[in-house]
């Protein structure tokens, strides 16, 4: 399960609080992991369970998901901080 370590960071990674980079992060990390699999090849068992984790956060909305933001999921206070998402 060598594949893994380089796979396992990429569901650590967390949403930018600003909605406006919503976009653009979902967009790099889908990139990153498209580019990660055609020039890594990683085997079939770390590729599955990767994709099975990412399902599984992506299904309970917990808020890392990068592929979406869930409508039911509330932003965090921080998010509503001006001196934080106003610069």
């Amino acid at each position: 399960m060598y594949c893994l370590q380089w796979l396992l960071p990429v569901l650590l990674i967390p949403k930018p609080l600003n909605p406006a980079l919503w976009f653009s992060h979902s967009m790099f990390m889908g990139f990153y992991l498209l580019s990660f699999l055609l020039e890594r090849k990683p085997c079939t068992i770390c590729a599955l369970v990767f994709l099975a984790a990412l399902c599984l956060i992506c299904y309970s909305c917990w808020g890392n998901c990068f592929l979406y933001h869930c409508t039911g999921s509330q932003l965090p206070e921080s998010a509503h901080d001006p001196s934080i998402v106003g610069t």
